[in-house]
């Protein structure tokens, strides 16, 4: 039984394929988390992709994690982290007491992605 999780939540999109790098990102966090505690990570969407946050958030609940923490993988804090994640995060409380959730930065607003971002941008400026 794990005590911690990490619930990576994304916008989602019709095309399957613009799935790839959050799964990339959370396969990454799962090898991460494996070597050094205990800890379940789920990818939720909030929309046109499975699973959502709901469904995400009751598989780490049922695994027996007490701690869940939210991180909003989106470049900016818009309308969906800032008035959607909220109350969906408030429905979660309410499905899964037992639960302590916990709501992060969306990943854009770290020093960490955003120097990411410039080296990447700067990488594929370069000639060939």
């Amino acid at each position: 039984m794990t005590s911690r999780g990490i619930l990576l939540f994304a916008h989602g999109a019709r095309d399957p394929n613009w799935a790839r790098p959050f799964e990339a990102a959370a396969d990454r966090l799962r090898e991460r988390v494996a070597g050094s505690a205990h800890a379940e990570v789920r990818l939720a969407f909030l929309e046109f992709m499975v699973p959502n946050l709901h469904e995400a958030g009751a598989s780490l609940a049922h695994a027996g994690c007490q701690q869940v923490t939210v991180v909003p993988l989106f470049l900016g804090a818009g309308g969906h982290v800032r008035k959607d994640l909220p109350l969906l995060m408030t429905e979660l409380a309410e499905k899964h007491p037992q639960v302590q959730w916990t709501l992060s930065r969306a990943v854009g607003e770290t020093d960490l992605l955003i120097q990411a971002l410039a080296d990447s941008a700067w990488s594929l400026a370069q000639p060939d």
